[in-house]
């Protein structure tokens, strides 16, 4: 059996790539839209604090207290995609403040929901991702919650995937521990980059996680949810600066593989 030889890096393919380079049709096998016009849902979160929304064809008027503290009457544009057809996910890619964005996972079946504020700082701290990330677990209006409330998990670590986004995206992920992930690209603009950095993961449902990174190098997170189950998909969005020091909101999707995984016998990952 003859075994393909990889193509050699060039001189460009070492060039580390800004977000928006490598961001561009990440999304070609994201699931399609599905427009919550005329939804409206109150999350009441973890800590006390509500978020109220009221969702038209393509913008969402809300409002929220505690940390969040959004004004009564703030619209901003919404996209969503229905991950299961109980399950939603849905980004506030927000223009009523700038270098921020808020994604909502919740079910319609368990009234159970997940919020992830992703803000960029105005300032580059050595050591430090740019992009910043708070969650909370949260539950909704529309029932009582029934399941367990999402939270933290270490179900991924260990486990090694390739995720296809697009002819030109291939990318394999590493869960390290608790805290971390490697990545490497194995096809497109990235090509040969690769690194290790801050993660988050937190449990929603039976085979569906809440993936979440943070990286050093550049200004950039990303929001996922992975479903693990036969579905093998995934959705999610990125936050981050262009190459021109712009703020931009990408969307993301595509089809999981996974490779494999490994136990440890002894000590464990942080």
């Amino acid at each position: 059996m003859s075994q393909q030889t990889a193509p050699a890096l060039t001189e460009s393919d070492e060039e580390w790539r800004t977000y928006d380079e490598f961001a561009a049709g990440i999304d070609t096998y994201r699931l399609p839209n599905a427009p919550l016009g005329g939804t409206a849902l109150t999350l009441t979160l973890d800590d006390g604090s509500t978020i109220v929304l009221s969702f038209g064809d393509e913008t969402v008027t809300w409002e929220a207290d505690g940390e969040l503290a959004v004004a009564a009457g703030t619209t901003d544009p919404y996209d969503a995609v229905a991950v299961r057809p109980d399950v939603y996910f849905v980004n506030l890619p927000l223009t009523s403040v700038e270098r921020e964005a808020v994604t909502v996972v919740f079910s319609t079946t368990t009234h159970r929901a997940v919020v992830v504020h992703s803000v960029i700082a105005d300032r580059a701290v050595e050591g430090v991702p740019q992009v910043s990330q708070r969650f909370w677990a949260a539950v909704t209006d529309q029932g009582t919650p029934t399941s367990e409330a999402p939270g933290p998990s270490r179900d991924l670590i260990g486990k090694r995937n390739v995720y296809r986004y697009s002819p030109q995206h291939l990318y394999e992920h590493v869960y390290i521990s608790s805290q971390r992930y490697a990545w490497q690209c194995l096809e497109g603009v990235q090509r040969g980059h690769g690194d290790m950095d801050l993660s988050t993961v937190w449990k929603f449902d039976d085979g569906l996680y809440l993936f979440c990174f943070r990286e050093f190098r550049i200004a950039v997170a990303s929001v996922w949810l992975h479903d693990l189950g036969y579905a093998l998909q995934t959705t999610g969005i990125f936050l981050g600066l262009t190459g021109d020091g712009r703020s931009e909101h990408s969307r993301g999707g595509g089809h999981i593989y996974p490779l494999g995984s490994v136990s440890y016998p002894d000590a464990q990952p942080v």
